[in-house]
């Protein structure tokens, strides 16, 4: 369980430190020291050992961390190669573009079933998988026991799938809907605005050279 007195800016820089250390691992690196990830990652490193201390620090002074030790410990932290059985509501670009993506079986991420309930798209097959009419959700949630719903559907019915999806007994729900979606007590949600980044882009753009 997420201790709450750590805050989001540090749970979520985790996942920027842990494609790092991954990268560094595949290298063979053995080591590596805050100055060193400062420089390649472009953050602060005493805002880096800030952040590691907030789950015990894992380095020594004077040797800095090894990369593959830190890189496991985070992963733990971040729950990452605990098996989660997912469903994908939505059918639509976005969620065929998931369901292909195969580093999220990598990681144990297991997303067994699409549905959607536009009949047009029900029974097309999507990388050896058919798409699953609405109707089938609950009974194929309840029998595979999901832990995880993704919701790639239309705005106007993402709240209704995520209240199905919460009754249903699913712990976590990533939605990807352009409306933020919430969710009982109990069960975690991650609202992810496609077009945010872009816009902060966008931004970025504009005010390029004008300090």
């Amino acid at each position: 369980m997420r201790d709450n007195r750590i805050s989001e800016a540090v749970i979520s820089r985790l996942p920027k430190y842990y494609r790092y250390l991954s990268e560094l691992e595949a290298k063979g690196t053995q080591r590596v020291s805050s100055s060193k990830m400062s420089a390649d990652m472009g953050l602060n490193a005493s805002q880096i050992r800030r952040d590691l201390n907030c789950f015990g620090g894992f380095g020594q002074q004077g040797y800095g961390y090894q990369v593959n030790n830190l890189k496991n410990e985070i992963k733990k932290i971040l729950g990452i190669g605990k098996k989660y059985t997912a469903v994908v509501v939505g059918a639509g670009n976005i969620g065929q573009a998931l369901y292909k993506y195969t580093n999220f079986a990598e990681e144990g991420y297991n997303l067994a079933a699409i549905f959607d309930a536009d009949q047009s798209v029900v029974d097309k097959e999507i990388d050896g998988i058919t798409v699953r009419p609405i109707e089938e959700l609950a009974d194929f949630v309840i029998n595979n026991e999901v832990n995880l719903g993704v919701i790639t559907a239309p705005k106007r019915h993402a709240q209704r799938i995520a209240d199905e999806l919460v009754l249903l007994g699913v712990k976590g729900i990533w939605n990807f809907a352009p409306v933020d979606v919430v969710a009982r007590k109990g069960v975690c949600v991650e609202n992810v605005h496609l077009s945010d980044s872009l816009f902060v882009l966008s931004y970025r753009m504009r005010t390029n050279g004008e300090d």
